[in-house]
């Protein structure tokens, strides 16, 4: 079994569904509202835990209510929560809006996660017992270039997904093995706005490339190698929001396995169109039969496909 320890965010997800997002300064009526545990690094560490992997997360929540929900769907979801740290004050939220072509915007308020600003021993010991260390951009940088610099010192696979975007320093850079950003986020990064460009000017600064683009796929880019274009399986979206945390998490997963990268690829955007097709983030998130039986039978996903 692949062993993922994920260093990131949880956030409670309160999200309002409308027919359409409000422009500034405009106010709309919604048709329904939920509170739904997520956070970029809980997400990851739900998808990778759904898909078959020993997952443990490093992190932090609130002592309010959202902190005992958040602690428990990661254990229910069977992922070790023993380092994951009880911060006094609020936990982080995200305040999204869902509009009836299943886009979202999203407002993060750290909360908790901003308490997390260097690794304990025993955190650092927990990366070396890993086979990939999954990181986002919803803690402090500091740890996060700490985490990347530890698991690189100690032999471990290093995933990161630039969100939300920003400048990312050098030494980050260099501690990371594969980098998995949207198309957003690669032209954030490089000024460029087409994918294969982003990619490959990406590569000056990490071995590995892997750029999501929704409902068109995903572009992976190595060093001395072809860039690929996987073509996503064609769905009816519900609702997107965490579908790139699902898409990273069944990812490391499958490279975890040893999966060649086309295949892998094509199975963690299997697992990323099922999560589009229910509401919520760590609620959609596909078990490994069901990514299984999806990626061996495609018509199951394209049947329901406008």
């Amino acid at each position: 079994m692949t062993s993922i320890v994920v260093l990131g965010s949880a956030n409670m997800d309160l999200v309002t569904y409308v027919p359409r997002a409000p422009a500034l300064g405009e106010t709309v009526t919604g048709r329904s509202f939920r509170t739904i545990p997520g956070g970029k690094g809980a997400n990851q560490a739900v998808a990778a835990a759904r898909a078959g992997a020993e997952v443990a997360m490093i992190g932090a929540v609130g002592t309010d209510d959202f902190g005992v929900r958040l602690r428990a769907t990661l254990e229910h979801c069977a992922v070790d929560t023993d380092l994951l740290r009880t911060a006094e004050g609020s936990s982080g939220t995200a305040h999204v809006v869902v509009d009836d072509d299943g886009g979202n915007a999203i407002v993060v308020v750290p909360g908790a996660n901003g308490t997390v600003t260097s690794l304990s021993h025993g955190d650092e010991a927990l990366i070396g017992t890993a086979d990939a260390l999954l990181l986002q951009l919803e803690l402090p940088l500091s740890v996060v270039v700490e985490g990347a610099v530890t698991a690189r010192r100690l032999g471990v696979r290093t995933v990161l997904t630039p969100a939300p975007a920003q400048p990312l320093p050098p030494e980050l850079l260099a501690a990371t093995d594969l980098l998995v950003p949207n198309e957003h986020e690669a032209a954030a990064l490089t000024g460029l706005t087409d994918p294969r460009a982003a990619a490959q000017a990406l590569l000056r600064d990490v071995p590995e490339v892997v750029v999501t683009l929704g409902a068109a796929g995903s572009l992976y880019a190595a060093r001395g190698a072809e860039p690929l274009a996987v073509p996503a399986p064609r769905v009816r979206a519900v609702d997107t929001t965490g579908a790139g945390d699902t898409f990273v998490g069944a990812l490391a997963v499958a490279l975890g396995e040893g999966r060649p990268a086309p295949e892998a690829l094509a199975w963690a955007q299997t697992a990323a169109a099922l999560s589009v097709q229910r509401e919520g983030a760590s609620t959609s998130m596909p078990y490994r039969v069901e990514i299984e039986g999806a990626f061996r039978s495609p018509h199951i996903l394209e049947a329901d496909a406008v």
